[in-house]
């Protein structure tokens, strides 16, 4: 499956035209611990491994994703393989032990929105970072990535936004070295 998204900068203008316009889902804390490949650097392949945790209403699922190298030069797009896990630390220590490692833990408060039958919007407070807010759609057919991320983007500008960001939280925190 590949996932379509499109991040940008925000402030409190476009979290609240954002809870104005769009159906409420659920309000979710994500504790993503990403890792480093033994003999490749995803850095350089453009690619990442993670660990999600996410908690909400009471409850607690977490996942094993991996994510390929961007498809476009504007958007996020990337092959995206998710598997859900019951046992994240079993998981952190079976890849350990094969030789990755952990790089950062990532922490997040999302909101999820209801655009449209497969398109959601998210609000995003990440720790040392501030908020973003990004659209999102899936696709498995890539012929159809510029139509959605054009019509992602219009979404965000119609929010108000008027930075976008390609880089991933990890990437940002990374480089500012928090």
């Amino acid at each position: 499956m590949i996932e379509v998204e499109v991040k940008g900068y925000a402030d409190d203008d476009v979290f609240e035209r954002v809870r104005e316009s769009f159906d409420f889902l659920r309000r979710e804390y994500h504790e993503d611990t990403y890792y480093s490949h033994p003999c490749r650097d995803f850095s350089r392949t453009d690619e990442a491994l993670r660990i999600r945790v996410r908690r909400f209403d009471g409850h607690f699922e977490a996942f094993l994703t991996y994510k390929g190298p961007k498809l476009d030069k504007v958007s996020k797009t990337r092959e995206e393989i998710e598997v859900l896990i019951e046992d994240p630390e079993a998981h952190a220590r079976i890849l350990e032990a094969l030789g990755f490692r952990e790089v950062l833990t990532v922490e997040k408060v999302r909101e999820r929105y209801y655009v449209e039958k497969g398109v959601t919007i998210t609000l995003d407070e990440v720790n040392g970072l501030g908020k973003f807010v990004e659209a999102e759609a899936m696709t498995e057919d890539e012929s159809n990535v510029q139509e959605l991320v054009e019509f992602l983007m219009g979404i965000l500008r119609e929010l108000g936004v008027r930075r976008f960001e390609r880089r991933s939280y990890l990437e940002l925190i990374l480089e500012k070295g928090v």
